[in-house]
């Protein structure tokens, strides 16, 4: 069977990638808007109702415009943006987050793909939540380094810019107002009460993401140890193929020194570790979990969703 997919928002970087994932498949017919089309509310209502599946790639304000667009009860959206990741009637697109999730994205037509930061911390910490090891009301740090691709064209162009300024040679941290786009998801699907207290940083490569989570035991169930965490997180993904679950103290990651923010590029996998002292006397673990920005942080797993909705092989057109 052919399935119809349209773009809104086909020159973006999401969904640039997106046309890339879609090409080689054989069971996607992809519809084009005409360049001087492509603002044309007309034409753009027209492809969206055509779509068996339309992603926007598109800013907030003018997703919920396209969303408002679609009349064709047929027609699946998919919102790459922030603006429906918490609202009333979006099942969040994130087929790992639970039991139940891939149901919930199959047999509906509004799906909001979730952000690429809060993908990472939802993946390292709901399971924690859901075993009863994190209580809801936990404080919670989280900090997150990305490559610049994640700020789109602007930042993207910027970066690239020859000869590079000083200033971005360095790592830098932002959301400094403690108000990260993300915080909202990250915090109502893990089923946190309060949001973490986040910092991105965004540095001098083009993508490859990791969050890191720090947790002191005793924020955490009474006698949980470091192989209680790894263990929930094990039981949570057992079976999934796209979430990998590092062993406990990865010894390949300790003996380098160092940890490779870029190994899951190019792919729709997501590695999660657990990191903790020898002899646990420090009492604290470091959460560990790494992505490809533009992978499933964005565009892979709008692919992915698309694939669970449509009830084909989660992984077609997926590395």
């Amino acid at each position: 069977m052919t399935y119809t997919v349209f773009v809104d928002g086909q020159e973006g970087t999401t969904g640039l990638r997106i046309h890339e994932y879609l090409a080689a498949r054989g069971d996607i017919e992809v519809l084009k808007i005409d360049p001087d089309k492509r603002k044309d509310p007309a034409e753009r209502s027209r492809l969206l109702n055509a779509a068996d599946v339309a992603f926007l790639c598109l800013p907030d304000a003018a997703s919920r415009e396209a969303a408002f667009m679609v009349n064709n009860p047929n027609t699946c959206l998919i919102d790459a943006s922030t603006a429906h990741r918490t609202a009333p009637g979006w099942v969040f697109g994130l087929p790992e987050l639970a039991r139940g999730q891939r149901g919930a994205i199959q047999a509906s037509k509004r799906i909001a793909n979730p952000g690429c930061h809060a993908s990472a911390f939802i993946l390292a910490v709901r399971p924690l939540v859901d075993a009863g090891l994190l209580p809801h009301d936990a404080a919670v740090s989280a900090t997150s380094i990305t490559g610049y691709s994640g700020g789109g064209k602007s930042m993207i162009a910027e970066y690239q810019q020859q000869p590079l300024p000083a200033h971005l040679g360095a790592p830098r941290p932002y959301g400094l107002g403690l108000k990260h786009k993300h915080l909202p998801e990250m915090m109502a699907h893990t089923g946190l009460t309060s949001p973490p207290v986040f910092m991105p940083i965004v540095s001098n490569f083009y993508k490859g993401l990791a969050v890191s989570v720090p947790l002191q035991l005793r924020q955490l169930k009474p006698g949980t140890t470091p192989e209680a965490v790894h263990a929930a997180l094990a039981a949570h993904y057992e079976g999934e193929r796209f979430i990998r679950v590092m062993p406990l103290r990865d010894a390949a990651t300790l003996e380098s020194g160092f940890f490779d923010v870029q190994a899951c590029n190019d792919t729709n996998r997501v590695d999660l570790f657990v990191f903790a002292s020898p002899d646990d006397k420090d009492g604290q673990v470091l959460l560990m979990s790494r992505l490809d920005n533009l992978g499933k942080g964005a565009s892979g797993a709008a692919v992915q969703a698309m694939n669970v909705h449509l009830g084909v092989d989660e992984a077609l057109g997926l590395a």
